[in-house]
C-alpha cells in the first residue's frame, strides 16, 4: 500500500525537501518551524501549463461505477458482488470478515445440499419392500420427495453464488428437518435414522444464522423428544419398523434421554466451532490491516528521512542579508525556492524566510504566484493560521516572505511517532484547523493544499498548544482568477474530487480535504491509496475508503459524520469548520441529530464504504 501523501511529485518542485523545521533542541520530538516549507514526501501536484505529467490527464478519467454494487453493513438476501467472492479471480486481500464468513456458508450449503438430494432418493428406492404401516410408509415417501425436490431447487439456486440466501437455507434446513423426523416415526425413535438429526444439526450449527439454528435445534428436540416419550410410556402406538417394546420404560428413557444429549452436543459443538472460526478469521482480518497501516507508515518516513537527509546545510544566501533579515543556514530547498533560518537585523526576531530561486526570478508567473502567496498570507490573522512577520516589496530583486517560527510537530509526523489519535483528539484538531479554514473563508481563500504535514501542532510559550494552518503557496481567491489556469492542484490523497476533475473549487474543498485528514488520524491509514497518482485520483473520485469504525473504535454516528465531510458533491458536504466540528462531537457523544443521519445514510447508498 503506498503512503498516502508520497504518490505524486510537486511538478515545479521535482526535488522538494522539507525546509523550514530545525531542532529546538536535542528532543527530535520538538521541532522548529514555518509554514513555507517544502515537503521531503513531495506530495503536491500542480498541473500547469508548462510542467507535464505524462501518467495523468488520461489515466484518471475511469469508466463509471457500477451501480449495483451493495452497501457493506447492510444485511442482503441476495448479494450482487457475492459473486465475484467465490470466483477464482478473487483476491484474499479484498475479502472482508463478513464476506469470508458467508462464503464458507455458501460452499458448505451447495454440498449439503447435493447430499441430501442423493439420500433423499437412496432412501426412497426400498420403500416398496421395507413394509411396515401403509400411511406411515405413504407419508414417508411423500416426506422424501418434499425433502429431494426442496434440496435440488435450492441446488439449482446455488450454482450461481449471487443467489445465495441464509433465509432460504433455513427454510430448506426446516423442510430437512420435518423430513427427517417423519423418516424417525417411520422407521423407529430408535432406529438408525435418527443419526439424520445430529448431521443436520451439525450442517446448520455451522452457519451464520443463530436464530435459525437454535429454531431448528429446539424444534428437533422437542418434538422427537415429546413423540418419543408418548411412545414410551405408551400414549400412543409405536408405528416404527424397528421398535424397541422389549425393552423397560426406564431403559427406553435413558435412551432417549441419551438420544437428546447427542442432539445437545452436536448443536454446541458446532456451534463453538463457527465461533472460534469467526474468531480466527477477526485476528487474521486484524492483522492484515496492521500490516497495511505500516507499511504505508514506512514509505511516509523513507521519504522524510530522505528528503531530511538532503535538507540541511549552508545555502547560497547563508549569511547574507536579504531584506530586515540575516540568513542562516538552509533549512529546506523546492523545486521553485529555499527556506532559510534567519534573524531579523534590528529586533532580533526569528524567523523563517522563504526565497526563490534565481533561475525562477525570470518566470513572471511563477514571481507573480509567490508574490500573491505573500498577500494571502498576510490577510489571515487567527490563532490557527501561521503568522507572517514580513514580505518584501514586489519591486524587491530577491523576494522574499518571512514567517514565525513555530516549536512542535507537524500532524504527519505526530501520527507517525504516535499512531492514530483519540477521537477527543480528532475533535481538537477538527475544531480548531476548522476555525482557521472559516478565517480563510471570511477572506475568500481557499487553502487548495490542506494535508497533515500542513497542519501544526504549535507549542506557546503558556506551555498550551494550537493547531496551525501552513502553506498558502497554491491557494485561490475566489475574487481573483486562479493562476493555476484550471489545471489539478493540491495533494493527490487530500483532494476533493472537484480538484483531481481540474473543477472550480470552493470552502467545501478544504473542508472535504479536513474530512479525509481527520479519517487518517483517526483509523491511523490513509483513505485513499494506490500503487500511483492515477490509481488515487481514482478513488478520490469513485470510491470511499472503509468504514471508520471497522478500522477503528468510534460510534456509528462519527461514521455518519465523515461520510458527509467526505461526500462526493461539494453541495453533500458540511458549510463550515463549525459545523463538522460541531457534529463530530456530537457524533462522540451518540448525540447526532436525526436529520444529520439521514443526509449520511443517503449519501451512503450513493457512494458507500468500502468493504476492505
Amino acid at each position: 500500500m503506498a503512503s498516502e501523501e508520497d504518490e505524486a511529485t510537486k511538478v515545479d518542485a521535482p526535488h522538494a525537501q522539507r525546509g523550514s523545521v530545525t531542532p529546538r533542541s536535542h528532543d527530535s520530538d520538538s521541532v522548529e518551524r514555518t509554514d513555507l516549507d517544502f515537503d521531503v514526501d513531495l506530495p503536491t501536484c500542480d498541473m500547469r501549463g508548462g510542467h507535464t505529467r505524462p501518467d495523468l490527464p488520461t489515466s484518471v478519467r475511469p469508466a463509471p461505477r457500477r451501480t449495483e454494487e451493495p452497501t457493506p453493513g447492510r444485511t442482503s438476501d441476495s448479494l450482487a458482488s457475492f459473486g465475484s467472492l467465490a470466483s477464482s479471480e478473487t483476491k484474499s486481500s479484498s475479502v472482508t470478515l463478513g464476506e469470508a464468513m458467508q462464503l464458507q456458508d455458501f460452499e458448505r450449503a451447495r454440498w449439503f445440499v447435493r447430499v441430501a438430494v442423493i439420500v433423499c432418493v437412496v432412501v426412497v428406492l426400498p420403500l416398496p419392500w421395507l413394509g411396515g404401516h401403509p400411511v406411515m410408509a405413504a407419508v414417508f415417501g411423500v416426506s422424501m420427495l418434499v425433502c429431494g425436490v426442496a434440496s435440488g431447487w435450492l441446488a439449482w439456486h446455488l450454482r450461481d453464488p449471487s443467489q445465495f440466501s441464509m433465509r432460504r437455507m433455513i427454510a430448506v434446513g426446516f423442510v430437512l428437518t420435518a423430513g427427517a423426523l417423519v423418516s424417525v416415526a417411520y422407521t423407529g425413535v430408535f432406529s438408525p435414522a435418527v443419526a439424520a438429526i445430529p448431521f443436520g444439526l451439525a450442517f446448520i450449527g455451522l452457519s451464520r444464522s443463530a436464530r435459525g439454528t437454535l429454531a431448528i435445534y429446539l424444534t428437533c428436540a422437542m418434538v422427537y423428544g415429546l413423540g418419543a416419550g408418548a411412545m414410551i410410556v405408551g400414549l400412543v402406538d409405536d408405528p416404527g419398523l424397528i421398535t424397541a417394546d422389549h425393552l423397560p420404560v426406564l431403559n427406553r428413557l435413558a435412551l432417549l434421554g441419551l438420544t437428546e444429549t447427542i442432539f445437545f452436543a452436536t448443536y454446541l459443538v458446532s456451534r463453538f466451532s463457527y465461533r472460534a472460526a469467526e474468531q480466527s478469521l477477526t485476528q487474521h482480518d486484524r492483522a492484515v490491516r496492521q500490516l497495511a497501516a505500516r507499511e504505508a507508515l514506512l514509505k511516509e518516513a523513507r521519504f522524510d528521512l530522505e528528503g531530511a537527509l538532503r535538507a540541511r546545510g549552508l545555502g547560497r544566501f547563508t549569511d547574507e542579508v536579504v531584506g530586515d533579515y540575516r540568513l542562516g543556514a538552509l533549512l529546506g530547498r523546492g523545486g521553485m525556492g529555499e527556506v532559510y533560518d534567519a534573524v531579523h537585523i534590528d529586533t532580533e526576531e526569528v524567523a523563517a524566510v522563504k526565497l526563490l530561486h534565481a533561475q525562477v526570478l525570470n518566470d513572471v508567473e511563477a514571481v507573480a504566484r509567490f508574490m500573491r502567496e505573500c498577500r494571502v498570507a498576510a490577510m489571515i490573522d487567527v490563532p490557527n493560521v501561521v503568522r507572517v512577520v514580513g514580505t518584501s516589496d514586489e519591486v524587491a530583486p530577491i523576494p522574499y516572505i518571512a514567517m514565525e517560527r513555530l516549536h512542535g510537530q507537524d500532524l504527519s509526523d505526530h501520527l507517525r511517532a504516535r499512531g492514530p489519535l483519540k477521537l477527543a483528539e480528532v475533535i481538537r484538531c477538527v475544531r480548531e484547523v476548522g476555525a482557521g479554514l472559516d478565517a480563510a473563508r471570511e477572506h475568500g481563500i481557499v487553502h487548495r493544499d490542506i494535508k497533515p504535514r500542513n497542519l501544526f501542532l504549535a507549542e506557546l510559550d503558556d506551555g498550551s498548544s494550537t493547531w496551525k494552518i501552513l502553506d498558502f503557496g497554491i491557494s485561490k481567491l475566489l475574487t481573483e482568477a486562479t493562476m493555476t489556469h484550471q489545471h489539478m492542484v493540491g495533494t493527490p490523497s487530500y483532494m476533493a474530487p472537484e480538484q483531481a476533475n481540474a473543477a472550480e473549487v470552493s470552502h467545501r474543498t478544504d473542508l472535504y480535504a479536513l474530512g479525509v485528514i481527520a479519517y487518517r488520524a483517526l483509523t491511523g491509514r490513509p483513505a485513499f491509496s494506490g500503487d500511483g497518482v492515477p490509481q488515487i485520483l481514482y478513488q478520490v473520485i469513485h470510491g470511499m475508503p472503509p468504514r471508520p469504525s471497522l478500522v477503528a473504535r468510534c460510534p456509528a454516528d462519527v461514521d455518519r459524520v465523515l461520510m458527509i465531510a467526505m461526500a462526493k458533491d461539494p453541495d453533500d458536504r458540511f458549510d463550515s469548520g463549525e459545523g463538522l466540528a460541531m457534529s463530530l462531537e456530537a457524533a462522540a457523544r451518540r448525540r447526532l441529530p436525526s436529520e444529520l443521519r439521514e443526509r449520511a445514510e443517503a449519501l451512503e447508498v450513493k457512494h458507500p464504504w468500502a468493504q476492505s
